[in-house]
């Protein structure tokens, strides 16, 4: 099947559509639930603690790679889902589902800002869903390593994003951005997530398995 006659199935399948539409509202709730969440996080952060890792890692300047490296993860995302359409209404929602659990965690899990974590400029692009507070857990770590665990039967995608996600563990701790336990923890957690949008979401990914052997062709 080329992805020409992909694209006219799937958006002629009206529950495709709908499932999408809910998808995104999923998100965009999840989102402002985040938002709400690290700026609570972060006024009622307590004091630091001492960490393993932190105590004998000296700080880099890896500022600009927290930033822009999300950005290019996000790039990067949106490019496979594009070639991917079927995707769409799974990943969607299984990332709202993260956002959403990772806005809970930080709702309750109140650690201190690290004080000799690498400064981020107040004008950054990623201001508006990273605060400073909200630790517990890295989305950095855990995102990538989610879209591994979706696109898992893609060798190329998997390696690349479980990849990703353990540059970005090793930079969070370089840059003091975060914790061990956030770093290694987001893991176990994404996992759990991925696992539970597979059975709240089932019917979304039941239709992607109808496309496994569907490659797009350009």
């Amino acid at each position: 099947m080329s992805f020409k006659d992909k694209l006219k199935i799937l958006f002629s399948d009206k529950k495709y559509l709908l499932s999408s539409v809910w998808g995104l509202v999923f998100l965009g709730v999840s989102l402002c639930i985040n938002y709400f969440a690290g700026l609570y996080a972060t006024r009622l952060a307590s004091n630091a603690v001492t960490d393993f890792f932190l105590n004998i890692l000296p700080v880099f300047d890896a500022g600009d790679f927290f930033v822009y490296g999300a950005i290019a993860l996000l790039a990067g995302i949106l490019i496979l889902v594009a070639r991917r359409p079927e995707y769409f209404p799974f990943v969607v929602k299984t990332v709202a589902l993260f956002v959403l659990t990772r806005s809970l965690f930080m709702a309750v899990t109140h650690l201190g800002i690290i004080p000799e974590g690498t400064p981020l400029p107040s004008d950054n692009p990623i201001r508006w869903i990273t605060f400073g507070g909200d630790l517990f857990f890295s989305g950095h770590v855990g995102m990538p390593f989610l879209m591994a665990l979706i696109f898992w039967r893609d060798k190329i995608a998997r390696y690349a994003f479980i990849l990703t996600s353990i540059v970005f563990g090793v930079v969070v701790l370089l840059g003091h951005f975060h914790y061990s336990i956030d770093v290694f923890a987001a893991y176990f957690i994404t996992y759990g997530v991925a696992d539970i949008a597979k059975l709240f979401f089932a019917k979304d990914w039941d239709f992607v398995e109808k496309f496994r052997l569907t490659q797009p062709s350009f």
